[in-house]
């Protein structure tokens, strides 16, 4: 389970992980982290609970891959529906754990709260971390290659993330997408509007198309018709979904790299086996 992988990945790699709730998905969790370790992650990130849960969840996670698994645990904040002392407490507990990295973001108002809170942007998020902490957290922050579902149109969304940057973020990292082309134009013009930063490309290894579906309907990513079709004429078929799947994945992460790529992160929804599939593809 920790062995050593055969050959090392040819880039840095990242994983992101989901706080669990229940003593299953705690071990369930311990299992993936322990398999996903193997592959000298240069860290792995914590996403922020909604309907009030991330008071605990979060930290306690960010805390539980830091002291028993040894991995460098990055927490994402998201600001929307909180205040500034609730946001201050939090990066002040996250100094203290000696976590270096933030994954800062908007995120979604949570169920029943009318208030936006203190903060309406992720940009007005990042100065706030700046601000209190002085550069005491690597920020990053996330972008949209296919836009944001939210956004009005693609200018707009790209002066929300210019804005980011501009107000103190060191890196990006992107929704997932399954087209390379889409990453590398919006890299483009993010760079033609004076971004420097890395922008890291998140990946969504495929396990269950249904599942994949109703992601990406719901954060706006595309999944290309030859790969819905190919998935749909597998129906119930998983060995095969997984193997076409790690295949067409690995194949986009070849791609992402020889374009230049600094790294990719790998949404991993708690489990091994899609993104092991994926990291032993590129190692081999």
């Amino acid at each position: 389970m920790n062995s050593t992988p055969h050959s090392p990945l040819p880039t840095p790699v990242s994983f992101e992980f989901f706080p669990p709730k229940t003593d299953e998905q705690r071990a369930q969790l311990d299992r993936t982290a322990a398999k996903l370790k193997a592959w000298a992650p240069e860290y792995v990130s914590v996403t922020f609970g909604a309907g009030g849960s991330t008071l605990s969840y979060t930290p306690e996670t960010v805390r539980r891959l830091r002291e028993e698994h040894a991995l460098d645990a990055a927490p994402h904040l998201s600001c929307m529906g909180g205040t500034r002392a609730e946001i201050r407490r939090l990066l002040e507990l996250y100094q203290a754990m000696g976590c270096r990295r933030i994954v800062a973001l908007r995120g979604d108002l949570p169920s029943g709260m009318a208030s936006y809170g203190d903060f309406r942007y992720a940009s007005e998020l990042v100065e706030f971390i700046r601000t209190e902490c002085d550069g005491f957290f690597h920020i990053e922050v996330a972008c949209y290659p296919e836009m944001h579902p939210q956004a009005s149109d693609a200018h707009a969304d790209l002066d929300h993330f210019v804005a980011k940057v501009r107000a103190g973020a060191n890196g990006a990292i992107t929704q997932y997408f399954y087209n390379a082309d889409a990453y590398f134009r919006f890299v483009d013009e993010a760079r033609a509007r004076g971004v420097t930063v890395p922008i890291v490309p998140g990946v969504m290894p495929i396990s269950q198309y249904a599942q994949l579906r109703r992601f990406s309907d719901l954060c706006g990513a595309e999944i290309p018709r030859w790969i819905a079709k190919r998935l749909e004429a597998y129906r119930d078929d998983l060995e095969s979904i997984r193997s076409f799947g790690a295949d067409v994945v690995a194949e986009l992460c070849r791609k992402l790299i020889a374009g230049g790529a600094p790294g990719i992160h790998f949404y991993t929804l708690n489990r091994a086996r899609a993104t092991l599939a994926v990291c032993e593809r590129l190692a081999g």
